[in-house]
């Protein structure tokens, strides 16, 4: 029957919770930033970050080879993902920028020189074993400096096998890759 892999996929995610009626959350841990990239401004201010309504609720969901999502109530992210993808990639642009940047809402008393957002078309793990992202980023700047926008289509490959850790880890990836690529085609 068709819905034999969808059910192996559901119990593979209800397995991960560790057989009890408690779900488990799973912390998005950033990987090491070990590059610095120049950017042209001197602080930016990570406005919003938008995503599809399957990838902003808590649970963890996977797409199926034919398209569908599957999710369980006992497997879900440590903090709220919108939240938490505008941290990580605030965090990430000031670790390789060495500049002063902070997602919304703006903590300094002194304007940004420009405001990131970011709206995802897509940000999901594969049960291949992909994590995939596309979308859009805009940047707004306050002087006369041009003001720019962009598309982006990355993916990070995890074990499937992992779980939900290697889930996580391959999300933080690419959080990191996409904010590599923001501050080398949007920032400079």
């Amino acid at each position: 029957m068709t819905f034999a892999r969808p059910l192996i996929t559901l119990g593979l995610m209800a397995a991960l919770a560790a057989c009890g009626s408690t779900a488990e959350r799973f912390p998005v841990r950033a990987p090491a930033v070990t590059e610095k990239t120049p950017i042209s401004f001197s602080s930016v201010e990570v406005r919003d970050v938008s995503l599809p309504t399957y990838a902003a609720s808590e649970e963890i969901s996977v797409q199926l080879a034919d398209g569908r999502l599957v999710s369980s109530t006992d497997v879900l992210w440590a903090d709220a993902p919108e939240r938490a993808v505008a941290l990580e990639l605030s965090q990430n642009l000031a670790r390789m920028t060495g500049r002063r940047i902070a997602s919304e809402p703006w903590p300094f008393e002194a304007f940004p020189d420009a405001s990131l957002e970011v709206r995802f078309a897509e940000l999901v793990a594969t049960e291949a074993g992909e994590f995939r992202a596309s979308g859009q980023y805009f940047v707004a700047v306050r002087d006369d400096r041009r003001e720019r926008s962009g598309l982006f289509d990355l993916s990070v490959p995890f074990n499937p096998e992992g779980g939900a850790n290697a889930i996580a880890a391959a999300r933080g990836q690419l959080v990191l890759d996409l904010a590599r690529y923001i501050a080398r085609n949007g920032l400079k």
